[in-house]
């Protein structure tokens, strides 16, 4: 399933607070199909995060935990999209996922951080409870937000970036939010769940 990027660019016009804004910013996304990499590249360049958070399952079609055969297109496809995260001007955190490998991602990293699951990120005096599900910052308390992705559920202080990109704007903490491409829950295999 293609995407028609700046189709999708005209229709869905980012909010000029995201790509005016004088504040700095931190991007979260999470569980990302190779196929949006090029919407995912074009949103960085047009709002140029300082940050960048990727909550796992970084190539998340490559469903390696159960089809482990796949593990050298889900390394290509990883390597691409780290070329892409590292090469922006943003700090970059990676939180696997369950459908990461970790060995295959300390051999690729160059310049990103790899956190593990329900740890805690302080950036520029914001708290961050960062995971793949929500399992992993359900219970933390003492944070601004609580970062995952994995599943629809929401918590509160929760950012689910499964459900939208989402920005954090400092210092005013103001979070907007971009909606991925149609098609991309289907290309993630979330094509049997009902009511999206």
């Amino acid at each position: 399933m293609g995407l028609k990027l700046p189709g999708f660019f005209r229709r869905k016009k980012l909010p000029e607070d995201l790509t005016s804004a004088e504040e700095r910013k931190i991007m979260h996304l999470s569980d990302t199909p190779d196929n949006i990499y090029p919407f995912v590249l074009n949103l960085i360049e047009k709002t140029r995060p300082d940050y960048i958070i990727h909550t796992g399952d970084l190539a998340d079609n490559f469903k390696i935990e159960r089809r482990p055969e796949l593990k050298d297109r889900y390394t290509a496809s990883v390597r691409e999209l780290l070329q892409m995260l590292e090469n922006s001007r943003s700090k970059v955190y990676i939180i696997p996922g369950n459908e990461d490998d970790v060995e295959i991602l300390r051999g690729l990293v160059q310049k990103s951080h790899i956190v593990a699951p329900g740890s805690i990120i302080e950036i520029e005096g914001l708290k961050l409870a960062v995971g793949h599900s929500y399992m992993d910052v359900l219970t933390i308390e003492g944070v601004d937000f609580k970062l995952y992705g994995h599943n629809f559920r929401l918590i509160p202080r929760g950012l689910n970036g499964v459900l939208s990109i989402n920005f954090i704007l400092l210092p005013s903490r103001r979070v907007l939010k971009v909606k991925y491409p149609h098609g991309t829950n289907f290309e993630r295999g979330y094509k049997m769940w009902r009511g999206m």
